[in-house]
């Protein structure tokens, strides 16, 4: 989809007011008749260089979501970043899992990894490498606030 310098300029206003992509698709339609999908809207963004800023959000019932400062997030699309004493890090794949609305991989402080999607439904479901595997309750905790974190910034 194409757009013109105006609708541009209209843009890069709203995010820097700080508005979700759905606020802006629902602006281009008000203010200049647009109709754009989520997905041409975020090729705009990213070929503009511009950031979504993060927006407090509650969380779905189907994650019980933690807040741990501590845990870091991966920002890559692919990889690990470096581990750091405690860290969990959180990742999400690039082609989504059959049956998932977002998937990616988890590696939890004590270096074992593992595989995580979220349904339509809101369930979170989590596959380790390592059979039996179960993560302490605190790794647990940062990694349900990474993702959390990890899903806003990507604007889910």
């Amino acid at each position: 989809m194409q757009f013109d310098d105006a609708q541009k300029d209209a843009v890069r206003r709203w995010v820097a007011e700080g508005c979700s992509l759905a606020d802006i698709q629902k602006r281009l339609s008000n203010e200049f008749k647009l109709s754009v999908t989520f997905l041409d809207l975020r090729f705009m963004i990213l070929d503009l260089g511009l950031k979504i800023k993060e927006q407090a959000k509650t969380t779905s019932p189907g994650l019980a979501l933690g807040n741990n400062p501590t845990a870091r997030t991966a920002q890559a699309a692919e990889g690990f970043e470096p581990e750091t004493a405690g860290g969990v890090s959180v990742t999400l794949d690039r082609v989504m899992k059959p049956g998932a609305v977002v998937s990616g991989t988890v590696r939890f402080s004590d270096g074992v990894s593992a595989s995580w999607l979220l349904d339509q439904l809101g369930r979170l479901a989590l596959d380790a490498r390592k059979p039996n595997y179960r993560p302490s309750p605190q790794d647990l905790e940062a990694f349900q606030s990474e993702l959390r974190n990890l899903l806003q910034s990507r604007g889910f």
